[in-house]
């Protein structure tokens, strides 16, 4: 089966995600920490992997990690600011 993305980068929300969580001061173990209130258990490594665009990020984690980090969907994708 043919991938969907053809390059290296796996996600395109990553950085945003990143600069969502330092400006709140808020670590990548704290984040893991807050997303398993929501029943969504992400480790610290994959949030630096999907951080660096190396991992996919599922819907729901999307979700979760919007609301812990206090921001909007638009924000995440960049359709507005942080």
């Amino acid at each position: 089966m043919k991938r969907i993305l053809d390059s290296s980068r796996q996600n395109i929300i990553g950085a945003r995600i990143r600069q969502a969580r330092c400006k709140i001061g808020m670590s990548q173990q704290q984040l893991s920490a807050k997303l398993e209130l929501f029943a969504v258990y992400t480790c610290r490594g994959s949030i630096s992997r999907i951080e660096n665009g190396h991992r996919a990020v599922t819907d729901i984690e999307i979700d979760a990690i919007s609301r812990v980090l206090g921001v909007s969907l638009d924000a995440l994708f960049g359709r507005e600011e942080l």
